[in-house]
């Protein structure tokens, strides 16, 4: 854990340093968020065809060579990537994520790959909204009631939730090299 908490440190300095600076140039308010925008059509571009990618008959899968015991499938790894993006999303923005959103774990109605797809796309979507929310005015403004260190800003959430993505992105690459498919980005 402790390579993601450097990750945001070097981060969160490198844009709060950024956003000082940006701050003194009144046409520049946006550019952080429209860069964390970017970092969210980055993962956004790679999780979404990951999970698309493998057929809807094999989302119930997952590893069981190894010590592979009680992980998640295949959906409830992108169910769990997409009901923590509408978490951390809903928290930076002051709001409630979606009814039955709870613990990084989706609403049991999410249950067709269809529907776990189009909730997948809706936390990205409430990804971007956070994302083009934060400017250099409530980048680092504290944030009550933090579960964490690391999510005690906005900025800390939105990076916290791209490293999230990002670690699951992985896993669901795995699973989908486990039955056979190359995953979109390395095709």
């Amino acid at each position: 854990m402790r390579v993601p908490l450097l990750a945001l440190m070097v981060l969160s300095a490198d844009v709060a340093q950024g956003a000082v600076a940006a701050a003194s140039r009144p046409a520049e308010r946006q550019a952080v968020g429209r860069v964390l925008d970017a970092w969210v059509s980055i993962v956004e571009k790679l999780v979404i065809p990951t999970a698309d990618a493998l057929p809807e008959s094999r989302y119930a899968y997952s590893p069981s060579d190894g010590e592979f015991k009680g992980v998640r499938t295949f959906a409830g790894q992108v169910k769990h990537l997409a009901a923590a993006n509408y978490q951390l999303g809903a928290r930076i923005l002051g709001e409630e994520p979606p009814a039955g959103t709870r613990g990084e774990s989706a609403p049991e109605s999410v249950r067709t790959k269809a529907e776990i797809l189009e909730y997948a796309r809706g936390s990205f979507a409430v990804l971007h909204r956070a994302a083009t929310a934060i400017d250099e005015t409530n980048l680092l403004e504290p944030i009550p009631g933090a579960a964490n260190e690391e999510q005690k800003t906005r900025l800390g959430l939105i990076v916290d939730a791209l490293l999230h993505a990002s670690n699951h992105y992985g896993q669901i690459v795995e699973y989908l090299r486990g039955n056979g498919i190359v995953p979109p980005a390395s095709r």
